[in-house]
């Protein structure tokens, strides 16, 4: 996946606040592919290491946001993280 460019680093704690688009974030199916391989493994990483990862994603004015984080849980729709704090997963671009 391409890494994004540029983007604005925010607190977890902010994601709350965030309005998130409907819209899926990424049109090609090997990227949404992709995409789900790397949530699951940065859900591995956090679980068995502790170890934090870096998501990139988009709000509904299509800006681009990170946040460095413990992925807790991947649901169907959502990326989990502490405190209950979710991410829309058709809002995520890319993990690293």
């Amino acid at each position: 996946m391409n890494h994004p460019t540029s983007s604005f680093n925010i607190e977890k704690e902010d994601i709350p606040q965030i309005k998130f688009s409907q819209n899926e974030t990424l049109l090609s199916s090997k990227k949404r592919k992709l995409r789900a391989y790397y949530l699951e493994r940065g859900t591995q990483l956090g679980n068995l290491l502790k170890t934090k990862v870096k998501i990139y994603f988009m709000d509904s004015s299509n800006k681009l946001l990170s946040v460095n984080t413990t992925i807790w849980a991947v649901t169907s729709n959502f990326v989990v993280l502490k405190q209950g704090i979710t991410i829309p997963k058709h809002s995520i671009l890319y993990i690293e």
